[in-house]
């Protein structure tokens, strides 16, 4: 309620949280075997990233303010029937990593909310919120808010409620790095010499697969990169929408940034819902040296004046 006066919005959100706090549960009691992990929806047992589906569904139903929502499960706009003129449409990745909730690896649910009726046409800049449910050993949830400074982590208490425990304002400089799609290396050799330079320069390696651990941990730690980077052979498969775009906010509203090679991907259009991206995200200076590495240059770079010394 301090962040935003849109009564709206907050309803959103707290169902959001109500459906965080269900997925959880379901996600730590899950039965794994064989290929998937299950849980019971009711009377019947469903697949726990599609049991995340339905919940988020149903809650953005509930909601009555939710007038499109879609899921990279199914990348079609549903109309949940709330109104269009002052209410919001969500994209959402329901269960991020669920392919490895049988190894106990931390998973992730990845939200973003538009204003209006419209998820294509559309910028990560145009979002009045995004966040990420987590479940790992503590669950969290993860917002941000545009207009409102900070990224801001609540956890769940074994009562069932909510607490606020930290705000990132600011991700410095430090040497911890994050590189997925690594096999990229073997055909794109800017950035094979990327993590030639993290490596020579005893950077600290923490990756797990989950983009959601991977990314929350830049806020939480306040430093570090995550990079997601594309070639001929390894294609760019993190969507903008679903993930990217959403991530994109809850960095920068930390004070990191966040880069396609050229641009923040907050300022990238969304023509279409399945639209993918390469990505980067982290502090300016690891910012900088990602573009500059990959492309020769960095939009982020203060201009040297004409006549200062080289």
């Amino acid at each position: 309620t301090k962040a935003t006066p849109d009564k709206g919005l907050i309803r959103l959100l707290m169902c959001m949280g109500e459906a965080i706090r269900t997925i959880a549960f379901k996600v730590r009691t899950a039965a794994c075997g064989g290929t998937q992990c299950v849980n019971s929806f009711g009377d019947e047992q469903l697949a726990v990233d599609l049991l995340a589906n339905k919940l988020l569904f149903e809650a953005l139903t509930y909601s009555h303010v939710c007038k499109y929502a879609c899921s990279e499960e199914v990348p079609e706009l549903q109309d949940m029937g709330g109104a269009a003129e002052g209410g919001f449409s969500v994209a959402f990745d329901p269960l991020d990593g669920s392919s490895i909730v049988d190894t106990n690896f931390t998973v992730g649910t990845i939200f973003g909310v538009w204003p209006g009726d419209k998820l294509t046409g559309v910028t990560g800049r145009d979002q009045v919120a995004a966040a990420m449910g987590i479940y790992g050993p503590r669950t969290t949830y993860v917002l941000a808010l545009k207009g409102f400074p900070g990224t801001h982590e609540f956890l769940l208490l074994d009562e069932g409620k909510w607490q606020h425990v930290k705000e990132t304002t600011e991700v410095g400089e430090g040497k911890l790095f994050c590189p997925g799609n690594l096999r990229a290396t073997a055909d794109n050799p800017a950035y094979e010499k990327l993590i030639q330079y993290y490596v020579r320069e005893k950077y600290t390696l923490r990756y797990t697969g989950g983009m959601v651990p991977d990314v929350n941990q830049i806020i939480v730690k306040e430093k570090g990169i995550f990079t997601n980077v594309a070639s001929p052979s390894a294609k760019a498969k993190l969507r903008l929408l679903f993930e990217v775009a959403p991530l994109g906010l809850l960095i920068e509203n930390a004070g990191g940034y966040s880069s396609d090679g050229t641009q923040s991907v907050l300022d990238k259009v969304i023509s279409s819902l399945d639209e993918r991206t390469q990505v980067a995200y982290g502090s300016k200076n690891e910012i900088i040296r990602f573009e500059k590495t990959l492309y020769g240059s960095s939009r982020l770079e203060e201009p040297v004046p004409v006549g200062a010394a080289a």
